[in-house]
């Protein structure tokens, strides 16, 4: 099978922080076990609009900024693992 490497292209990226995201939508969050099982709510969580749709951000994960502007979250140990800070 033939292989290839992502040809090297700068992004920017910043660790999210509130007033990064596109704004809160309800998500479901895990608050702990109870006898039959987890016990779950609803809370609001921040987003941010992707391609995809739209993306939950978590503390910790990274908002990058690609070659045509269009953003979307990285957990923080795929981020460390792909990227590498230009000077």
């Amino acid at each position: 099978m033939p292989k290839y490497r992502k040809k090297p292209v700068v992004i920017e990226a910043e660790l999210y922080r509130p007033g990064l995201e596109d704004g809160f939508k309800d998500a479901f969050v895990s608050i702990g076990q109870v006898v039959r099982g987890e016990k779950i709510k609803i809370q609001k969580r921040p987003f941010i609009h992707t391609l995809e749709g739209d993306h939950i951000i978590s503390p910790g994960d990274y908002i990058i900024t690609g070659v045509e502007g269009e953003r979307y979250p990285c957990k923080p140990d795929i981020f460390e693992k792909t990227y590498e800070k230009v000077e």
